[in-house]
């Protein structure tokens, strides 16, 4: 899964896609040998976010299973919900001049946004009942700059924008909103004891001012202040849900008695927990260009010895878009297909089992608009016995031509256990 890597055709590659004009000779030798198609990976009314799509591409309905990715995260931390919880996924991000710069704190790393989130637990983490010592609000520190943020009560009706959807976008007419619900919604919200969802936007954007006003005099900012460099001084909350109710791909899916899912990010980590699959952490595996693509495809290569399924998943090409950043996506598209794919190709050609191996993207993040677009991706499926179809090459455009067609969301994974 080489997360964002699809895109649309850029005049600066001469009006080719970075698929059409990369170096990437095993994923086309994959088109070559397999078969090729293209797949819808967000369902109508749904945000082309990777947690509509990865859960889609796994087999699931998100009209049954969809809560957002604060719960998926939750799950991926180790952090066990309560009934009543609400969990959002809330980014450190970067606001300069009144805009959203970065969603990513200007690149935060992990062991700085643990102080941060340490600092903001003492300062913002808000007591339901000060008698009881039950707290309202509670951040969980994940990953970089991805976090969750945990609202005893909270309600999900609310509507949040995602912050790498809104580069160089004014930030206060982003601020959380009351979801337009059906009638009832308030009633049957407070009947299970929760918050309405005016209550749970009016704290959630309370948190955010008051998260800025600290940030700004937290050390931290205040020496990258003096260096010129981007200060990670606000939260960004969006995407919330409560606990999700998931069968695993054991119980969807016979052939699979055990599975694993190997990725640096917690919300990949965390569908894979609600889907049965053991977590492979992968050490240097950092989310960005500079992971451990190498490692990886070492431990999925050892992962296939035991397991049925393995999903290896690569958030690199997803980071590269989101910064517009032409080259780099390039080169982590080409990272994919020599440090990662062909060394477990070259492996599973040795061996008498059968290994059947596909290749896609969740969806777009064309680099030159900088967030996800929920067009269809372009996907391969391979093995030995395979009968190839006329693809040449593995790209938007040639999969067109794909004799699988169009495929629309639970129909990859069915196809691709069954054919």
């Amino acid at each position: 899964m080489g997360d964002g890597m699809a895109d649309l055709p850029v005049e600066r590659l001469g009006g080719k896609t970075l698929l059409q004009y990369a170096h990437k000779p095993m994923m086309d030798q994959l088109a070559c040998e397999g078969r090729c198609g293209r797949l819808v990976t967000v369902p109508e009314g749904f945000p082309p976010g990777s947690e509509v799509a990865n859960t889609a591409i796994l087999g699931y309905d998100l009209n049954t299973v969809y809560e957002g990715r604060g719960p998926l995260e939750a799950a991926s931390i180790g952090y066990d919900m309560a009934d009543d919880d609400m969990a959002i996924r809330c980014n450190i991000i970067t606001l300069e001049d009144g805009k959203i710069i970065t969603h990513n704190g200007g690149n935060l790393e992990t062991d700085d946004a643990r102080v941060l989130i340490d600092y903001l637990n003492e300062n913002l983490a808000k007591p339901v009942n000060q008698r009881e010592g039950c707290e309202r609000v509670k951040f969980i520190c994940g990953i970089q700059y991805r976090h969750l943020l945990v609202i005893k009560g909270g309600n999900k009706h609310i509507v949040c924008a995602p912050p790498h959807d809104h580069p160089n976008e004014p930030w206060r007419p982003l601020l959380v909103s009351p979801a337009t619900c059906s009638v009832g919604c308030d009633s049957i919200a407070g009947e299970k004891g929760r918050l309405s969802p005016q209550q749970t936007t009016d704290l959630l954007n309370e948190l955010i001012l008051r998260s800025q006003e600290l940030l700004a005099k937290h050390p931290y900012n205040l020496a990258k202040a003096q260096k010129g460099e981007r200060q990670a001084n606000s939260i960004w909350p969006w995407s919330g849900g409560y606990r999700p109710s998931m069968q695993t791909l054991m119980d969807q899916y016979p052939q699979v008695k055990s599975g694993a899912v190997i990725s640096a990010v917690d919300l990949i980590q965390g569908i894979g927990r609600y889907a049965g699959l053991r977590i492979i952490k992968v050490p240097g595996a950092t989310g960005l260009a500079n992971t451990n693509y190498e490692g990886k495809a070492q431990a999925a290569i050892e992962a296939l010895k035991h397991d049925d399924f393995v999903f290896v998943h690569v958030e690199a090409s997803d980071e590269a878009g989101h910064d517009g950043d032409l080259d780099l996506k390039l080169k982590t598209i080409e990272y994919l297909d020599q440090r990662l794919i062909a060394p477990i190709y070259r492996e599973v050609q040795t061996w008498t089992e059968p290994v059947s191996i596909a290749v896609l993207p969740d969806h777009l993040t064309p680099v030159e608009m900088r967030i996800h677009v929920g067009q269809p991706v372009p996907f391969i499926i391979w093995h030995r016995d395979i009968e190839p179809d006329s693809v040449q090459q593995y790209d938007e455009v040639s999969c067109v031509s794909g004799s699988y067609g169009l495929l629309r969301l639970q129909e990859f994974m069915q196809t691709f256990m069954h054919d």
